[in-house]
């Protein structure tokens, strides 16, 4: 009996042990969570993210790491699965306890995530630009709002630079992202003169293949004697089948120029891009910016992927600003706590990559600048229209009534997502 307890007692000891040393092991690094899809229709834009958070984590470890720590990077594979990106979101807060998380894409898979880490107060930073509507205490919103990308490339089509557009083809894949943006887009182009009879609009499911017929009634309703322009916010794979249609079909630029918000360098990458020179896309970086700061970016990008035939593309800026001011928050905090971090986030600011300065505000969105390019037949765009300055992103478009009157402020202690103007302006006078 004795012999049975001593063992009982040296087998609770070595178990105690063991996870005393886990958590010793666990305490020893700061854990990043990256959650890409690395398969499925999303992986052709969504890889690169997970690596760039790989480039920043071992650019930081060889720099001394994090409040003398080394930061680890946690990998997931939610593969395009819009729930499977909850399931992975709580699963490295819950069980690989990772102290801040870098990911999604699309806002459906944004959206899945969001009830998960407000429950479990986790950080997410979102890196892509999208839909805005939507104000979260535990989500900074490193890409593009309407505002920042949207908006300024419609006015772009619509002015005499940019072909003055009297016809706007809205395509979009079908899903929150595009569906918003477009309901956004309405409003202003009516508010611009713009009527319902002048816009064509059609959703296609991700991964959406046969674009002949799309392209061929896009031809038909541009053939009413009137400029017509398309925007579009098809997301992922299916980029590539629908710039080919619109080669096979000779729509050009100067006939039907085409602006696209999820189209950059990545995606072209894979695409014979003769056929579409001239097309442009709207975004807060491009590869081809005349900047030291990008020179510099470039250049490890390139020997950390070891290939030099790689591009960089906006979300991998978005994603490298968001991490440069996490880390900078930590520091100031002392601290990987959510709340802290969280504190020590607004006002923080990081030199963008195209020479100017991108601010995080008190509503979780960048101060950014807006660039429009003309693609180029070596995949590259040539930057054909950008603002003077960063504008700052708005959480909620003043072109949807019941938004225009909400604002967003998360500074201690009016914290609130959603508030009425009037009511936070009177709160914040007190």
């Amino acid at each position: 009996m004795k012999n049975k307890l001593r063992l009982m007692a040296g087998t609770a000891a070595i178990a105690a042990g063991t996870m005393l040393s886990t958590v010793a092991h666990a305490a020893d690094t700061i854990k990043v969570g990256v959650l890409h899809s690395l398969s499925g229709t999303m992986a052709i834009s969504e890889t690169t993210l997970k690596d760039t958070v790989l480039m920043m984590v071992e650019e930081q470890n060889k720099a001394g790491g994090l409040l003398g720590k080394k930061l680890e990077a946690v990998v997931v594979d939610p593969a395009s699965n819009w729930p499977l990106f909850a399931e992975k979101t709580r699963e490295l807060i819950e069980k690989e306890n990772v102290d801040v998380i870098f990911g999604c894409w699309t806002s459906v898979s944004r959206k899945s995530v969001l009830p998960v880490i407000e429950e479990l107060n986790g950080m997410l930073f979102y890196p892509v630009q999208y839909e805005g509507e939507e104000s979260s205490r535990n989500v900074f919103y490193t890409g593009a709002a309407p505002n920042q990308q949207a908006i300024p490339a419609v006015d772009y089509l619509l002015s005499e630079d940019g072909g003055g557009a009297e016809r706007i083809v809205l395509l979009g894949t079908d899903y929150v992202y595009p569906r918003t943006t477009n309901k956004i887009l309405r409003s202003y182009l009516n508010s611009k003169g713009i009527t319902d009879a002048d816009i064509m609009e059609n959703y296609t499911p991700f991964g959406h293949s046969d674009w002949q017929t799309i392209v061929a009634d896009v031809k038909k309703f541009a053939s009413a004697g009137k400029k017509t322009a398309v925007v579009s916010t098809i997301n992922g794979d299916a980029n590539v089948p629908f710039y080919k249609e619109l080669g096979n079909q000779g729509i050009k630029a100067e006939d039907i120029p085409v602006v696209a918000f999820s189209v950059g360098e990545e995606e072209l990458a894979g695409l014979d891009t003769a056929p579409l020179v001239g097309h442009l896309a709207a975004w807060n970086y491009f590869m081809s910016v005349d900047a030291d700061v990008n020179e510099d970016f470039i250049a490890k990008w390139k020997a950390f992927i070891k290939d030099d035939k790689r591009v960089t593309n906006d979300p991998m800026e978005a994603t490298y600003i968001g991490f440069k001011m996490w880390t900078q928050a930590v520091k100031q905090a002392g601290s990987t706590d959510v709340d802290a971090v969280r504190q020590a986030m607004y006002g923080q600011t990081v030199p963008n990559l195209t020479g100017g300065t991108a601010v995080m505000n008190t509503n979780h969105h960048l101060s950014k600048p807006v660039l429009i390019g003309e693609i180029q037949d070596d995949g590259q765009f040539d930057i054909v229209w950008q603002t003077d300055g960063e504008v700052v992103g708005d959480a909620w478009s003043d072109f949807i009534p019941e938004s225009a009157k909400l604002t967003a402020d998360w500074t201690y202690p009016w914290v609130c997502g959603n508030c009425e103007k009037p009511m936070f302006e009177e709160m914040a006078a007190k």
